[in-house]
């Protein structure tokens, strides 16, 4: 029953407002208005009552919907510009809800299945206050979706001129208000406290018992309104079973404030009111200053800036490398197989058969025609193709992808656990430290009793415990950056420092295509024939096709049809009636072949014609012995490779005798040996070019795509290395090694802090101003401490912060 006072007032069962009146309600549930009389009943109705068992009164009361407030979005070019992805069933897209801002809300919103069933799938980003929705188009029309959600209180604040600019934080103004208060309040108690402070005996008994009286009236609002925070953070925690942060705080404050009224009231004593108000007007100035110094220290965390995905565009026939940041509308950009399509494209040249798995979570190639729109996040599987841009790119949108469930394989973090565990039973210590110390100094003397209670319970903070992780591995992330190693989340810095088996790939991982030696041993090709074979490699990704392309002159390309690519083989086509395939012997049909010998060889065939073969004499990247070397005397080193055993003796000099080399592996062949690496307890990180290995980098514990361009995104690896960085690969590992000693440190610190804070509470040696001082100082040494230690560290390893 929601019924406070029957006399006084009734307050709604759903938003927590007054009701005006008793005329609006169901069974003994009474509401403000039918707004939210009528959300209630959609909840009741779908069983979705549980909403309410998170919070009293949580939701929020629904406007007044007008049937045409919304009809501009069945407007085909709004629906576009507001969409992040759309095929023939399904449309994905995301919200900016303001009036998230409790448990309830994301529970609420993550079961919209249930209010209607249209809606696969609802996930709440609950910093960013965003809410991103799948649903059947044809079932669902984005009205109908977005009146859904104004209906139960969450009307989407769509902005049609600003989708993807980013939202402002706007900063907090009844926290300046509040300080604002208790410092004016903090100052006058202080004023007429004076002659306590002094020991000036006032005969006065009027002006006595008139400056006590001031004291009351101003910690009042203090109380009431400064300190409320605590005391509804506190409230919330509790009825929820849980003891947060905030209960002893509020509990220290409440207790000053009674024993201050009961001192005054009943002409004891002067009370403690200077302490309380001082203690909150600490409390709330070490507020600002932690969320000063984080965002002082804090960086985007949607890897808008270090995220290095780039594409290739056409300008006057020729073709270049872009970072996708600097793409614009109109541009024309060429996606190979296998790559990524960073923005809403319309399709100009070639066949597109497009895999939205990466989107939708399911494999079903759709054909795209001349003409056809391709939405971003969309694979190439055929050869290439030209589009055109029409949509600026998001890459925070490319790299939600990343982030996928479907590809995420680390779990929770173990220090994340770790301080998760330790606040938890962290605050009913200290409460019992507190009560246990004050029982003592109770028996002593009352005025430093309360003093010992309270300072305990301000002093103890586990703030810092649980700040150490994110800022430490999060700046630790910034700085690998910057250094062209990018990471997907912040856990791989974890796992990076656990690994203990480093398998490399061999072609375009520890080998350079730019500079390899390269030569053609066969018939004569015709300006024709090198014009066919430089029109077939234009459409593959693999580094052997790049160097190939490279090394025919010519600028006029062939489209391509029916192209295909065997992972580990080669790679066929169709050009203007002629069939042309390039690849192993067996590939091309050879039947003797001389591939034992010191060179890779990609033999050519036209027509089912073998007519040559392209000899590669490998480059291997500037540094590779030395970082080969270096990790040996740490790691247990193996290769995998799809060649043959050409340059065994070369890779033999490089990684040892100690090492693994295995030749002719397949795809399939590489995950087989990461699993059998993982069943005898190896903890593996794995090097490989991203797209032909993706399946052992995803089953890899670390899996990382080296590459010279930066365009072979691949959702499964849980990193991306720049090729011209991988000589520092050594220092990439021990600098993850330092990030985790760097978290060890900051929580012995914190525990350290705790320790001898609590240690001189219970002495009676702390006031509690001073504790409330100490309190944030605490949380935000720790945040200057990770975050120092992690730019000392990098610079000792020889990387950039900058």
């Amino acid at each position: 029953m929601n019924l406070v006072d029957k006399s006084t007032k009734l307050i709604c069962f759903h938003c927590g407002q007054d009701c005006p009146d008793e005329s609006i309600h169901l069974e003994d549930k009474y509401f403000c208005c039918n707004g939210c009389k009528t959300v209630y009943e959609i909840l009741n109705q779908n069983q979705l009552c549980n909403y309410y068992n998170f919070e009293n009164n949580p939701g929020i009361s629904p406007s007044a919907i007008s049937d045409k407030k919304y009809d501009y979005l069945d407007e085909k070019d709004v629906i576009e510009k507001l969409v992040d992805f759309k095929d023939d069933k399904i449309t994905s897209l995301t919200f900016y809800i303001p009036q998230i801002h409790c448990s309830s809300c994301i529970w609420l919103l993550e079961n919209l299945y249930k209010l209607n069933s249209a809606v696969l799938q609802s996930k709440v980003n609950f910093v960013r206050k965003e809410l991103s929705v799948r649903f059947l188009h044809e079932k669902l029309s984005l009205k109908e979706l977005v009146k859904l959600l104004a209906s139960i209180g969450y009307e989407p604040q769509i902005s049609l001129d600003s989708i993807e600019q980013k939202k402002e934080k706007h900063s907090n103004r009844h926290l300046y208000y509040k300080i604002g208060i208790v410092g004016f309040c903090f100052g006058n108690i202080m004023l007429f406290s004076f002659p306590e402070y002094f020991s000036i005996d006032i005969t006065e008994t009027f002006l006595k018992k008139f400056f006590s009286y001031l004291n009351l009236i101003l910690a009042l609002p203090v109380f009431f309104y400064s300190a409320s925070d605590y005391f509804i953070s506190a409230f919330k925690g509790l009825r929820k079973k849980v003891v947060n942060i905030d209960v002893p705080i509020s509990l220290g404050i409440l207790v000053l404030f009674i024993r201050s009224t009961y001192e005054i009231l009943f002409n004891v004593g002067p009370g403690y009111f200077d302490s309380m108000t001082g203690l909150v007007f600490f409390l709330l100035i070490g507020k600002i200053l932690q969320e000063k110094t984080y965002d002082a220290l804090n960086f985007e965390r949607d890897y808008k800036a270090y995220f290095p995905l780039s594409v290739t565009i056409k300008q006057n026939e020729n073709e270049k490398s872009i970072p996708v940041s600097k793409l614009m509308i109109g541009n024309r950009i060429l996606i190979r197989k296998n790559e990524i399509i960073p923005a809403d494209s319309i399709l100009i040249n070639g066949e597109g058969i497009i895999d939205y798995s990466f989107v939708t979570g399911e494999s079903h190639p759709v054909s795209k025609v001349s003409g056809e729109m391709i939405f971003a996040g969309g694979r190439q599987l055929g050869g290439a193709i030209e589009l055109e841009v029409i949509k600026e790119v998001s890459q925070s949108y490319l790299t939600r992808l990343w982030n996928n469930d479907t590809f995420n394989k680390i779990g929770e973090s173990y220090f994340t656990r770790f301080s998760n565990t330790v606040s938890k039973y962290f605050t009913i210590i200290v409460l019992l430290i507190a009560f246990g110390a004050g029982a003592y100094w109770l028996t002593v003397d009352l005025k430093t009793a309360i003093h010992v209670f309270t300072s305990v319970l301000i002093v103890a903070c586990p703030c810092a415990l649980a700040l150490s992780t994110p800022f430490t591995l999060g700046n630790a992330m910034r700085i690998l950056g910057r250094n062209k190693f990018y990471l997907k989340n912040s856990s791989v810095i974890e796992e990076m420092a656990k690994a203990n088996e480093i398998v490399f790939d061999k072609t375009g991982t520890i080998t350079e295509s730019g500079k390899a030696d390269i030569i053609f041993q066969g018939k004569v090709l015709t300006p024709l024939e090198q014009k066919l074979v430089k029109s077939l490699v234009r459409n593959s990704t693999h580094p052997l096709s790049k160097k190939i392309y490279d090394s025919i002159d010519g600028d006029e390309i062939f489209p391509v049809t029916k192209f295909q690519e065997k992972t580990g083989a080669g790679i066929s086509g169709m050009i203007y009636g002629n069939f042309v395939k390039l690849g192993s012997s067996s590939f091309v049909s050879l039947e003797n072949s001389d591939e034992e010998t010191l060179q890779t060889r990609i033999y050519l065939s036209i027509n089912e014609q073998v007519v040559g073969k392209f000899i590669i004499s490998n480059s291997y990247r500037e540094g590779i012995d030395e970082v080969i070397k270096n990790l040996s005397e740490h790691y247990s080193l193996s290769l995998l490779s799809g060649d043959n055993e050409g340059e065994k003796y070369t890779l033999e000099n490089i990684f040892g005798k100690k090492s693994e080399l295995n030749f002719r592996q397949s795809p399939e062949d590489k995950l087989i040996y990461i699993k059998e690496k993982q069943s005898k307890g190896k903890k593996v990180l794995m090097l490989g070019d991203g797209l032909n290995d993706a399946g052992a980098l995803s089953k890899s514990d670390v899996g990382i795509a080296v590459t010279d361009d930066i365009s072979n995104f691949s959702p499964a690896c849980d990193a991306i290395l720049h090729g011209s960085e991988l000589k520092k690969l050594p220092n990439f590992l021990t600098y993850a090694k330092d990030s985790v000693n760097i978290i060890y440190a900051s929580f012995v610190i914190s525990f350290m802090y705790n320790l001898i804070g609590l240690s001189f509470a219970v002495e009676a040696k702390l006031s509690p101003i001073l504790a409330a001082i100490l309190m944030p100082v605490s949380s935000i040494s720790v945040v200057l401490f990770a975050t120092v230690m992690t730019n000392i560290f990098g610079k000792k390893r020889g990387l950039t912060s900058k």
